[in-house]
């Protein structure tokens, strides 16, 4: 037994040394390699420009893609070299209040302070070492062991293709692997052969780029449908002509029918909004039957709490949005509670006198809002995980920020539907609505239900809030904008009906979108509100009325 685990001791010693030694030997090749290009480089200090172009090929050899960051800086001249060693340096930041400058290592990318621009020399390159630089470095990215890399440089070698660029792009299909990368330079050698000679070739490219939606695929079909001023086409083969002009309206039945989806995403997306900003409404106005003017600031402090957190925990930007959803929820919950048993039990049965009590308590929230935070709007910064699109093809993306707004708003309506179906207070809820006479009468207290109402109403606006911070600045007036748009939301659904509300959000998100580009913005918000008004004329209690006997009533 001891021999044994003697036997496996000495076997792992060796295994850690073997591993030790490995990584030595390979930190030493790389300094050797560092110490080797070092050396090389100095030579761009000292040679004549028309001799530059051999001592680039060197380090090419020499290094592969570790030269890659050097020729880059060199291209948009921030390539340097100290005058006491003739070493090189990437200048990365420059102080405009002294003459200090930051520095890192053009081989080994370490950063270094303490120089001073008198200390420093640019290397210099003219417009044939440009050229140069710029093949090499697409050569470099072409090779790279990368394939977002490889794709990526084939996607910027789009913008212009010549010769020297069919030819790069040629050799690198040969050896390429990787499925999209081969199908980025299939088509940057499809767009290439536009400018051919032979006619054959051409219409093959052409044929190939049928349904393409690349942007630069477009551009580089149109001038082959070109007339001149007497209306004559400029193209002088007719076929070209015929298959340029078919390929272009295929590509645009895509892109129309991609602005179509994004049309009905960004519906969709204004719905969710919509959805939150009114789900609230819709359970106080429905079991209560109150006009609360004051559910826009509700929705306003939501906001504000999630400003207030990103304030609290400005290192934690990432998290920080599931930190401010349930602190708006248990604020604005608070502060509905507090607003229902201060004013509004005191005037029930009294719509007219309860609008106008929570339109002034509107302006005092706002007005304290002022007060603490001032009149100016505030920024809520978007964490990384919400930043960017979703890129689904070049003619089609979908924003993060509003992909997870839309998410969130339907498991906020699963969420409250499931407390409104399989709670208890849900059952009162529910009971109060219908009848509140014959609820009381059953022993449930209509006055507990109201304030509980109010507030899980209120919480849910404050949700809103922390949603709307991620799209729009937050201010006083945050609310102001939405306040309307949930009351129609709620009277077109029904009062009172989640479905409805969820019906009527996104319906109204997605007519408000595709009326916008045929009459603007301000015309299609009057446009939905003309058919409300007259839809409601025809129904009175919206999509899905309220069942029971007060609300038949």
């Amino acid at each position: 037994m001891f021999l044994a685990v003697n036997f496996v001791s000495r076997y792992q010693l060796c295994r850690w040394l073997f591993v030790f030694l490995v990584s030595i030997s390979i930190s030493m090749e790389a300094m050797s390699s560092n110490a080797e290009l070092a050396e090389i480089g100095k030579q761009l200090t000292r040679v004549k420009l028309s001799k530059v172009a051999p001592v680039l090929d060197k380090m090419e050899q020499q290094g592969g893609e570790e030269v890659l960051p050097l020729f880059e800086a060199m291209l948009v001249g921030s390539l340097y070299f100290v005058k006491a060693d003739k070493s090189l340096v990437i200048v990365v930041e420059q102080n405009p209040d002294d003459d200090s400058v930051v520095v890192s290592s053009a081989f080994s990318g370490e950063e270094i302070l303490g120089f001073t621009k008198t200390e420093l020399k640019k290397v210099r390159v003219n417009n044939k070492l440009r050229r140069i630089l710029r093949s090499k470095i697409a050569e470099l990215n072409l090779t790279s062991s990368d394939p977002s890399v490889r794709e990526s440089a084939v996607q910027n070698m789009l913008k212009k293709i010549d010769e020297e660029t069919i030819v790069l792009l040629s050799r690198a299909r040969l050896v390429e692997t990787s499925s999209a990368v081969i199908e980025k330079i299939d088509l940057a050698l499809s767009i290439g052969l536009l400018d051919s000679n032979d006619d054959e070739q051409r219409l093959a490219a052409i044929d190939s780029l049928r349904g393409v939606v690349e942007p630069i695929v477009r551009n580089r079909l149109l001038p082959l449908i070109e007339k001149d001023s007497q209306g004559n086409y400029l193209e002088q083969n007719k076929a070209i002509v015929y298959a340029a002009q078919s390929a272009l309206q295929q590509i645009d039945r895509k892109l129309y029918f991609y602005g179509f989806v994004e049309r009905v995403f960004f519906g969709f997306s204004l719905g969710s909004v919509l959805l939150l900003a009114a789900i609230g409404l819709s359970i106080t106005f429905g079991v209560m039957g109150v006009i609360n003017m004051a559910h826009g600031e509700l929705i306003m402090l939501g906001a504000y709490t999630a400003y207030v957190i990103q304030q609290q925990f400005p290192n934690h930007i990432e998290i920080s949005v599931f930190l401010a959803i349930p602190a708006a929820f248990v604020v604005c919950g608070l502060v509905g509670v507090a607003i229902e048993r201060g004013v509004i039990q005191f005037l029930k049965g009294r719509p007219l006198e309860t609008l106008l009590a929570t339109f002034g308590i509107s302006l005092i929230l706002q007005q304290t809002v002022r007060t603490i935070f001032s009149p100016l709007n505030r920024q809520v910064s978007t964490p990384e995980w919400m930043s960017g699109a979703l890129q689904i093809n070049p003619g089609l993306a979908i924003t993060y920020n509003r992909l997870y707004i839309l998410i969130f708003s339907l498991l906020v309506f699963l969420l409250l539907l499931l407390v409104m179906k399989r709670t208890a207070l849900g059952l009162y809820v529910r009971a109060v609505s219908q009848n509140r006479d014959m609820a009381m009468a059953l022993g449930i207290r209509s006055n507990w239900v109201d304030a509980m109402t109010f507030g899980l109403g209120s919480g849910i606006a404050g949700v809103a809030g922390v949603a709307l911070s991620q799209l729009t600045n937050v201010g006083p007036n945050l609310g102001q904008s939405y306040i309307i748009d949930s009351f129609m939301v709620v009277v077109f659904g029904g009062v009172g009906n989640l479905w409805g509300t969820l019906v009527a959000a996104f319906s109204l998100g997605i007519f408000s979108k595709f009326m916008e580009p045929v009459t603007g913005t301000v015309l299609a918000q009057i446009c939905v509100l003309v058919f409300i008004v007259l839809f409601i004329q025809k129904r009175p209690k919206g999509l899905f009325p309220q069942q029971g006997r007060a609300a038949e009533s």
